[in-house]
């Protein structure tokens, strides 16, 4: 996981490419959105859990425990407890199922591709600098 939590770090950190991967999941999702009463995730959110589902190759299950207990993670997605009064943000099992779902393998290897080129560009900018 090391690795991925890396690439995190970087994509976070960069706006242009952030907004890069959320315009391709914008552009594939939109059609496919519909109201479904239920409390929604942010982009963030949905990229984090469904990049590490494929990356540690977990179930449903193990990522609903993930998302919601395992402190590491939540702090990857930007969420913490309840520190400094912040409202604590727990998801629901279905929530997670029905949109970290959306982001399919075609859509997952576009967002890689887009990681792939990103960590050539720093590569070749260590290799000049």
């Amino acid at each position: 996981m090391p690795p991925t939590v890396r690439a995190f770090q970087h994509i976070f950190t960069t706006p242009a490419l952030i907004e890069k991967i959320f315009q391709l999941f914008r552009r594939k999702n939109m059609q496919r959105q519909k109201k479904t009463g239920r409390k929604g995730m942010d982009l963030w959110h949905i990229l984090v859990l469904a990049v590490l589902r494929h990356a540690i190759g977990t179930n449903w299950d193990r990522l609903h425990l993930m998302a919601n207990g395992d402190k590491f993670v939540r702090e990857i997605m930007g969420i913490d407890c309840t520190r400094f009064g912040l409202e604590e943000i727990e998801f629901e099992y279905q929530i997670i199922l029905d949109n970290v779902s959306l982001i399919d393998e075609e859509l997952l290897y576009q967002i890689n591709t887009i990681g792939v080129e990103a960590g050539h560009q720093l590569i070749k900018k260590k290799r000049i600098g």
